[in-house]
Order: C-alpha cells, then structure tokens, then sequence
C-alpha cells in the first residue's frame, strides 16, 4: 500500500509554463500550474524531464524557490553551456508550454517545523533557491523564528532572487558576500564563505541553530566542516549538495 501511494504521488505530469522570466544573466525563473499538485514543503524539488522525438529522455532535479503557500510552483534554472536541460529550459521553453515534472520530493532537507531554534541558511551560487521558498513560507505564516541567511554570488548581477532577499522583515536578516568583483558603490561584503566568515556572520553555535547549507559539494562540505568547527551540532546541520558547476 505505502509503496503505491509513493508511486502515485511521484508519477509524471505536464505542467503548462505559465511565465517564463530572465532571473540573472544565466539563470530563467519558470512559473508552472501542474494539474495534480499535491502541495509540497519548503525546501523540496521536482523532477523534469525531457523527451527528444527518438525517445531519448533526460532529466534532472530543480528545487523550488516559491512557497508552499503559492498557488503556483516556480523553479529557478541556471543554464548550463554543456547541459542536455537547462539550455531548452532557458533558451526554448514558452509560455503555454508543457514541461514533464514528478514531485515534490524529498523530506530531510526542508524548513523545520515546530521547532523555537533559529534557522540559518548558508548557500552559494543557485544553491539559494530552495531558501527562497523558505523565505517566502517564513513570511507566509508569519514567524517570528530569528532567521539568517549567508549566501555567496560571483558577482551583482549573479544574484538569484534579489528581489525575496531584498524584502525587509525583522527577524529575518541576509548577508550577500560576492566573490568575483564587486560593482562601483558595493557596501557588502567580498570574498568566499569560510571558517572567519561563517564565525562572523552567522547565528552563534551556543543558540544551536537549526542549519541548512546548499551549494556545490566542494563548498557543502567545507562549510559544514567548518561549522562543527566552531561548535554547531552536526545532529543540527542539514546539506544539500550538487555538482561542481554554479559555485561561487
């Protein structure tokens, strides 16, 4: 029964593409309404898939930056120049498309619920997209849980979801450090995340925070080294980690 109802809830679906919209110089915000979404927690993602006139398929997993409050489901792609996806994904998909999709899935790398800890969250390059739906849930219901987010860009115009990031609220508060050059009249911070950085601008290991790191794996695994590092409780600390491309 239970491998059933898996089944059932993870089969494929053409969602239509409802907007289509340039997020940075590489990176395209697709917004989707699939006809069966069973709603989906923050932090979650989706399957897409991709099938040639051949029958070739390829797919790929894409977090979902939008809440779980939002009608509809939006997932931010970054093209890749040698991806088998990513290129229709940013380059050739339109409004009144259909896209392939199965999800959501997964269930350990998500917002914490029923828990009075702060949150913080540490990303690099589109590893902050499934903060963004954290962030817009966080805003959603309403709570006052203390929340940080840490998040490393290349440069200005590499930052996805600026406009999530931007928007003031008083317990959430986001430091953007960019590694690769910084505009005329930057007054944030430059330079990788590391040990001093993650000391200085993240919670304190003694409010044990719950904590989230997603970005490259080189980059996950330095961080979260680094944070058992400084005391944080690894039971506490949660990744996400993908390939070598889009880190910082």
């Amino acid at each position: 029964m239970a491998r059933t109802a898996v089944r059932r809830r993870l089969s494929w679906q053409n969602a239509e593409v409802l907007a289509q919209r340039r997020e940075t110089p590489r990176a395209c915000r697709l917004t989707l309404q699939p006809p069966n979404w069973p709603g989906h927690r923050p932090g979650q993602h989706v399957d897409v898939r991709l099938t040639a006139p051949d029958g070739y398929t390829a797919q790929r997993s894409y977090s979902i930056a939008s809440p779980s409050e939002q009608p509809d489901l939006q997932l931010v792609v970054e093209r890749l120049e040698d991806g088998e996806v990513s290129p229709y994904l940013t380059d050739e998909l339109r409004p009144g498309d259909l896209l392939e999709l199965r999800g959501p899935i997964g269930g350990y790398f998500v917002w914490p619920v029923g828990t009075d800890r702060p949150v913080q969250l540490i990303a690099a390059g589109s590893g902050v997209v499934p903060f963004l739906g954290m962030l817009g849930h966080h805003r959603a219901i309403g709570s006052t849980i203390l929340t940080r987010v840490f998040y490393s860009a290349r440069n200005a115009d590499d930052v996805i979801g600026r406009e999530e990031l931007a928007q003031a609220e008083r317990t959430v508060e986001v430091t953007i450090t960019l590694t690769r050059g910084a505009p005329p009249g930057w007054t944030g911070l430059t330079g990788r995340i590391d040990p001093v950085a993650l000391e200085r601008h993240t919670i304190p290991s003694a409010e044990r925070p719950h904590v989230l790191v997603c970005g490259p794996t080189a980059f996950v695994e330095t961080a979260a080294r680094s944070l058992i590092d400084l005391g944080h409780d690894a039971s506490l600390i949660k990744t996400e980690r993908f390939g070598a491309t889009g880190g910082p």
